[in-house]
Formats: structure tokens, sequence, C-alpha cells
């Protein structure tokens, strides 16, 4: 894959400018017909798409469907059922006070904006946020990740020609042509990826003072009592946990329980390994691969950081690594310093529900976290008194389908939602018009000088009650 020249990127930032600010990406026809001509390139060139990112993580046709292609097809689908309503000025009621009046706030597109991208979901998590950032009549900078080449070559070549040149673009490359965009003076930036390329992110929006949205991750963790069915909850935990081979920012990266519950928690999670991939995972091409040699060392130091209770099987060469439950591990593991992002799953004993709490609470706020107990005041708890992107009872990751949610972080796991119409309102201004008539003049006779006793009394006991 060639990169983008950073000579050219300044270049190709005003160039998108030049289109915004012609006008080119604000009708709403214009806005529609980008998000049908990009559903048309994910279905026209699906089998594309799907041998790429199996080139870049060894992912299946189906899993691709069902994660990047069919989510991004169900997301623009979404967008384009209800654009039109998006885009509509709100009433807004005002005070008694500033009667006779009239307001209403209207959503505008922020103008350029820059949209980087990381390589555990290359696809989707490159063009995601650019349907809201079209849907919000926008021109955008997509920059995919370096680390899944196969599917950014696809993107740079494909997305030229599906979509307007005068709007949308494509830029390759890796660290030096990521600094070069990010020297630009961008209308907003969104990114998604690790919290250290995260900070520096914002240290150069901040630059601009551009505003940013930091999709990042942490180490979503986890609870499982006594009073879950342990077999439908071990394959569910199983399920969301070792999908694209455990690359996924909200998988599940710990859980807690009682020592005894992870005692029969562990041999149903093993059970549930061979149930998802059999016995010869290694040959199962619905297994995802490591991304590079760098993660594999990563993940395959972290083997020796507990008991293995199921998995551990791994190959350099392929960059295979088994579906891994870790026993017995310490919180002080270094395998529990850092989100895993890898098929590698401690199970981490802990005396009971308070412990369990106060052990999340008193850690980094998670992108998730995940709550397997039918028992009503056990999952009251988890929701009064931690504090996570999201919360889910019963299942992991599922919100991640479902548009009317907001996804994104707390603290260090992000800042900023995005999916439906909350993408929609990311790459939008609410820009508040209020029209008063001149006559009568309400203004002179209410809060302009010059200032009498009747002023001050209205201002002093009848104002503050009308605004």
């Amino acid at each position: 894959m060639t990169a983008t020249s950073t000579d050219r990127i300044p270049g190709i930032v005003a160039g998108l400018r030049h289109g915004y600010t012609a006008g080119v990406t604000r009708p709403e026809a214009w806005r529609r017909a980008q998000l049908e001509r990009l559903r048309a390139l994910l279905l026209d060139r699906g089998a594309d798409f799907e041998a790429a990112l199996r080139i870049d993580l060894g992912k299946s046709g189906t899993e691709s469907q069902l994660t990047e292609i069919g989510f991004l097809v169900a997301e623009i689908d979404h967008a384009l059922a209800r654009l039109r309503s998006w885009m509509r000025p709100r009433r807004a009621p005002l005070p008694l006070a500033l009667q006779p009046a009239s307001a209403r706030i209207v959503p505008e597109p922020l103008g350029v904006v820059l949209v980087i991208a990381p390589w555990n979901y290359p696809l989707m998590l490159a063009l995601s946020p650019l349907v809201g950032a079209i849907a919000a009549g926008n021109a955008a900078v997509v920059k995919p990740s370096e680390l899944a080449p196969a599917t950014s070559a696809l993107l740079a070549l494909l997305l030229p020609d599906a979509l307007d040149r005068r709007a949308v673009t494509v830029v390759t490359g890796g660290v030096p042509e990521t600094s070069a965009l990010l020297a630009e003076p961008f209308d907003h930036i969104f990114y998604t990826g690790n919290g250290r390329v995260g900070r520096i992110v914002a240290r150069a929006a901040a630059e601009h003072l551009t505003p940013v949205t930091l999709e990042l991750g942490g180490k979503s963790p986890v609870y499982v009592d006594a009073t879950t069915p342990l077999a439908e909850t071990a394959r569910r935990i199983a399920w969301g946990k070792f999908m694209n081979a455990g690359q996924t920012c909200v998988a599940p990266d710990y859980v807690l329980g009682e020592p005894e519950v992870l005692e029969r928690l562990a041999p149903r999670l093993a059970d549930a390994i061979h149930e998802l991939y059999g016995s010869a995972i290694a040959r199962n091409p619905d297994y995802g691969r490591i991304v590079n040699d760098a993660h594999f060392a990563r993940l395959t130091s972290y083997l020796a950081d507990g008991e293995i209770l199921a998995g551990g099987a791994h190959d350099a060469a392929s960059r295979f690594l088994e579906p891994t439950v870790l026993g017995g591990v310490d919180p002080g593991a270094p395998v529990m310093q850092e989100e895993i992002f890898g098929p590698i799953l401690p199970l981490v004993p802990i005396a009971g529900l308070d412990a369990a709490l106060a052990f999340v609470a008193g850690r980094d706020r998670p992108l998730a976290a995940y709550v397997f107990s039918e028992d009503a005041a056990v999952r009251r708890r988890w929701e009064r008194e931690t504090s996570s992107g999201a919360l889910n009872f019963g299942v992991p990751s599922l919100h991640l389908a479902a548009p009317e949610l907001p996804f994104g972080g707390v603290g260090p796991s992000g800042t900023g939602a995005y999916h439906g119409e909350r993408s929609f309102a990311r790459f939008s201004h609410e820009k508040p018009v209020l029209a008063k008539p001149l006559a009568p003049d309400t203004l002179a006779a209410t809060i302009m000088p010059p200032f009498t006793p009747a002023k001050d009394a209205l201002a002093r006991r009848v104002l503050r009650r009308l605004l």
C-alpha cells in the first residue's frame, strides 16, 4: 500500500474546505445520495471487503458480514430512514418575559472533519463515523489504519469513485501522515484507538481548538454470581470475548466472581469454546488471527500470569493464539494492568459483590461492564455504584448493535458518543435561532436603560420568576 504524500495533505484538506464552503454537502439530496452510494459499495464489493478482512485479521466471511459490512448497511438504512427528521429544525419554548418572540434550534454541519480509524474493525470503524459525518452534511477525511493494509488499500481504491471527491477523501499511511493531518485545522476529529494515541490527538486538536470525539477502550469487567445459569453465561461470555480473536474494544476483559463460582464457571467456558470453535481451532476458518507480531508477543507473554484452564496453544508463524482461560489471576499481574485486546480471559477471584464493586470502582472507568446475575438487587447496585461507558446485564457487547443507544466511553475510556441520531448530533452544531418583533418594544419597557424604580421592582420581583 502506497502512503499518501505528506506534501499533498494541506492541499487535500484545502480542497475539501473549498467543497464544503461552496455548499456541496448541505442539501439533503446530496447527503442521501452519498449514503445510498456507500451502501451500494458495501453490497456490491462485499466479497472484496471480506477478502481484505481475511488477509488483515483472518476474519471469516460470516463474521465480516455480521460485525462490519452488515453492521454498516444497517446503520446507513437507519440514517436514511430518519435523515429528514434529524435535519428538521426544532421549535424551542421561550419564557414569558421574552414574549412576543419565537425560537428554534437548527442543526448545521460542523465543516471539514477527520476520522482516524483503528485496525481491529478496520472497515466498520472507518465508515461508521463517516455515515454520521455525511448525514450531518460535512466534508470528511478518512484515515484508515496502516496496520490493516489490505482493508486500507481497498478503501483508498474504492471510496473516491463511490463518493463525491469534492467532499470525501481517504488518506493512507502511518504516523507521519497522521501527524500531518493533525497539523491541519479541522472542525472535528473523531479518533478510535488507544488512550496513548488519544492523548496525542487531543493535544494536536487543542492547537486549533478543534473538538474531538475519543473512542478509546479499557478493561471491561464481567461479574458472575451464583444466581446465573453458568452454562449459558459461559457461552455468552466466550462469544463476546473471542469474537475477532478477542480484538474488540468492548470484549469482556476479565471475570470477577467468588472462588467457588469461578471454579464451576471455568469448565463451562472450556465447553463453550469447544461448542463455538470445535477441537481443531487452528484450522477453523471462523476464528481469526492476531494482527501482527508485536501484539502476538505481548499476548503470549501473559500466558504465564495464571493457570491455563483452557486453551493456551499458539503459533507465531500464523499468529494463532487459541482462546485461553487463565485461572487464579492476581490483580497485580501484568495481564491485569492494561486492556488485553486478545483471546485471553483471566478469572479473578474476589470475596463477593462488595469486593467486586470496589475492585471496578477503584480502577479507570471501563468502556463497558457486564453483569451476570438474576438478583435484581445486585443489578441495581451495579447500576448505581459503578460508572462505565455502558452496562449490560446477561450479555456482552450487544449494546453496540442498537442504533438508538449511544456508544462511547467515560473518563479514560473515551469522550463523546455516537451511533444513530447521536452520530448526526456528534457532527452537527445545534444553532439557536431567535426572532423577536420590533413592535411592541417590550425590551424598552422592561430591561433596557434608563432604569426606573418600576423597572427595578420588575427585575427584583417579577422577571426572576418569569425567566
